[in-house]
């Protein structure tokens, strides 16, 4: 390849980070997906060797005297290369050796989606199972003294003399109706653990039917539901209340997201259906798996809580409980599945995926 049919204008369109190095190994070229990959501006990148960017960047450091060599005239590498203080990044290195003594390689980065995509899934599935953890001793934690504070507070309701009764009893009355609500909450979180795993054949398009006609019956007016149904897709094996339950409670986080836009009579909420093909979940490969979005209009998830909307009792709305992901991400992995999220203001997408025979 020779460096008189490159421009270097034209590598500033370019999506992918490109670096241009010369003869000693330095930056003598960054296009601007370049700076923003690597956090800094081309005046502070020139001159320096890419390796010296890296806390681990040896191996960059010996793939350009390999390329110096005449070793080889392109070569693909993944990389993890480590930064002080920040995320390390997980790359695809290309380097192209270039007929030119000036310029002699080019170096293009690639952010490696497959393995953050795996990093990701994996991250889910710990954060889930220590949520579970979490989730059942707190909940019996709580759930043994919230009986006897009941119980005191109905004792004491009974042993009240008559003409206290009217005045104190209210404050019984709070007691004992704070206990019932926590107990409900203790109920939910523990309700995926108690709860049997029905299976049964599950056609995806009547889950998705129920929710519409639940969530159109919540909100009449001012929200559309667009449905984009891929109806070739197989019934598999799976509890179908379950996933109703994980699909409704992801709608109707949507849709109470969606209230200003109810308002005005522009909100849409869209379920989709498609079959994805070659899917790594939790890595275990799957020929095809279920595909299905939750698409709405609304505001956005709040960016500071983005990675942690799956935790138990983590809500962006208030008021809410925080427990409708949490419980929906619980029942799609017991579908060895997982839910990802994409959100910004205006578009939010939750991606179920499951296996499918």
């Amino acid at each position: 390849m020779n460096t008189s049919t490159i421009s270097l204008d034209g590598l500033d369109l370019l999506a992918s980070a490109v670096l241009v190095l010369d003869a000693e190994a330095c930056i003598a070229y960054a296009n601007p997906a370049a700076e923003n990959l690597l956090e800094s501006s081309f005046k502070n990148l020139a001159h320096q060797k890419p390796q010296d960017l890296f806390v681990n960047g040896e191996e960059i450091a010996e793939i350009f005297e390999q390329a110096l060599d005449h070793q080889f005239s392109v070569k693909r590498q993944d990389m993890i290369l480590e930064r002080a203080g920040r995320e390390p990044l997980q790359l695809q290195v290309i380097v192209m050796v270039l007929d030119n003594p000036d310029l002699p390689v080019l170096m293009e980065l690639h952010e490696n989606e497959q393995q953050l995509k795996l990093n990701r899934e994996e991250r889910l599935l710990d954060q889930s199972q220590a949520n579970k953890e979490l989730i059942r001793n707190l909940a019996h934690e709580i759930k043994n003294p919230l009986g006897g504070i009941r119980g005191a507070a109905q004792l004491l309701e009974l042993e009240l003399p008559e003409h206290h009764l009217k005045e104190l009893g209210e404050y019984t009355q709070v007691i004992i109706k704070e206990a019932d609500r926590l107990q409900t909450l203790v109920d939910r979180l523990l309700a995926p653990h108690r709860r049997p795993h029905i299976v049964g054949d599950v056609n995806i398009h009547e889950v998705c039917e129920r929710v519409r006609s639940l969530i159109v019956a919540e909100f009449p007016n001012g929200l559309t539901i667009k449905r984009d149904y891929d109806l070739s897709i197989p019934e598999f094996r799976g509890d179908k209340e379950q996933l109703i339950q994980a699909v409704l409670n992801i709608a109707h986080n949507a849709a109470q997201a969606l209230s200003d836009r109810i308002k005005t009579g522009n909100a849409e909420l869209t379920l989709r259906t498609r079959v994805a093909r070659s899917v790594t979940i939790a890595k275990v490969r799957y020929r095809l798996a279920l595909d299905l979005h939750i698409i709405d209009n609304g505001p956005g998830i709040p960016p500071d809580i983005l990675d942690r909307i799956f935790y138990p009792l983590v809500s962006g709305r208030e008021g809410g409980s925080g427990l409708g992901l949490t419980l929906a991400q619980t029942f799609v992995q017991q579908h060895m599945g997982v839910i990802e999220c994409d959100s910004r203001p205006g578009h939010t997408d939750f991606r179920i995926l499951i296996p499918l025979p």
